[in-house]
């Protein structure tokens, strides 16, 4: 991604200046011009995310509008993102792995990430190529889920049982994982008890308590739902991290991605993207249609059955990252947040996921 000696790291609105965008354009066209920049949107959750307007003579090669990513500017997502170096990662996963995944990515022009000093991102804005941006309540149609449930099955099938992934990206599992996972079962019983009484009547009284079980239980639990079949998942698919180009999604936010189970990835994103009447309906059919496709993808050996079981264990975790997203404040809009947890707490109760960790 260009000359590494030209550092791009910002960390607020007012660092993205001519002189900046310059660095970036010139990895491309070293004799190009930048004239201006606009940033004309600012929005800060989980990360500070801004699009901005660069004005150049070398359109032809670099877009005008850019989407950047940099650490939070809000101080507890920022907190709470910080330690285990989430942007870090989704950098990394741009530099070293995205160039083999079998799916629709956007447009990145430089990623850099320097320890103790920050990361940043920088794509090319969808608005760039006609792609439409998801939002995360949006609530998706069959069809619409149907496409992608074969993208997430094209990506598993790929690095299903690929241990050679694991050695060759260590940061995937790294460092970065276990800060996560240690602070996530540090802070899942007090964030749980704190989102259960915000969430109010979305969350039925009866599954309150087998949340606190399984909040104080979180590091076991974890490691149950990871010892099936591995693979290469995103871990936070939700409408809001989908984009579409016509009728084909494509995939946002790898600040989370890992190695684990890719039924993961469909239950966390059927748990929150779907109304519940649609998904109860098409359930079975998508599950049925991921298995078709891993099949076809050369996977053999699926015991459908236990994935399906695997299903319903995994609808714990979106249950869990809506209520504790809720807990924190300030890392997703609340309605959004509200509504993800209506449909999250929908699907584990259809399921009786809790007692299903439980046994």
């Amino acid at each position: 991604m260009g000359n590494p000696n030209q550092h791009i790291l910002v960390h607020r609105p007012r660092d993205l200046s001519v002189k900046w965008a310059q660095r970036v354009v010139n990895r491309f066209v070293p004799d190009a011009k930048v004239f201006g920049v606009n940033v004309y949107s600012v929005d800060v959750g989980t990360s500070t995310r801004l699009r901005i307007e660069v004005q150049h003579n070398a359109t032809e090669l670099v877009p005008a509008r850019w989407f950047i990513k940099t650490p939070s500017l809000a101080i507890k997502p920022r907190m709470i993102t910080a330690l285990p170096r989430f942007l870090h990662k989704e950098v990394s996963f741009y530099r070293s792995l995205s160039a083999g995944i079998p799916l629709k990515l956007p447009r990145i022009l430089a990623a850099e990430s320097r320890f103790g000093r920050g990361s940043t991102l920088v794509m090319s804005d969808l608005a760039e190529h006609d792609f439409r941006p998801g939002r995360a309540a949006d609530a998706l149609s069959f069809d619409q889920a149907s496409r992608v449930v074969t993208h997430l099955a094209q990506l598993h099938g790929q690095y299903r049982n690929k241990s050679s992934l694991l050695h060759a990206h260590r940061w995937l599992n790294g460092f970065s994982h276990q800060v996560e996972t240690h602070m996530g079962s540090l802070m899942a019983y007090p964030f749980m008890k704190r989102g259960l009484l915000q969430a109010g009547g979305l969350i039925a009284k009866k599954l309150h308590q087998p949340a606190l079980n399984y909040a104080a239980n979180r590091r076991t639990i974890k490691q149950l739902l990871n010892t099936d079949s591995k693979t290469l998942v995103h871990y936070d698919c939700h409408p809001g991290n989908i984009f579409w180009a016509g009728a084909e999604p494509g995939f946002l936010d790898w600040q989370l991605v890992r190695i684990g189970e890719g039924i993961g990835d469909v239950a966390y994103f059927m748990a929150t993207a779907m109304e519940p009447e649609l998904r109860r309906k098409h359930e079975k059919s998508l599950l049925d249609q991921y298995v078709e496709q891993l099949t076809n993808a050369g996977v053999t050996g699926l015991d459908e059955d236990n994935l399906f079981r695997r299903y319903r264990m995994h609808l714990v975790y979106p249950f869990e990252a809506m209520v504790v997203t809720l807990a924190i404040g300030g890392m997703m809009q609340y309605e959004t947040n509200l509504e993800l947890i209506r449909r999250a707490a929908a699907a584990v109760e259809d399921h009786d996921s809790f007692a299903m960790i439980k046994a």
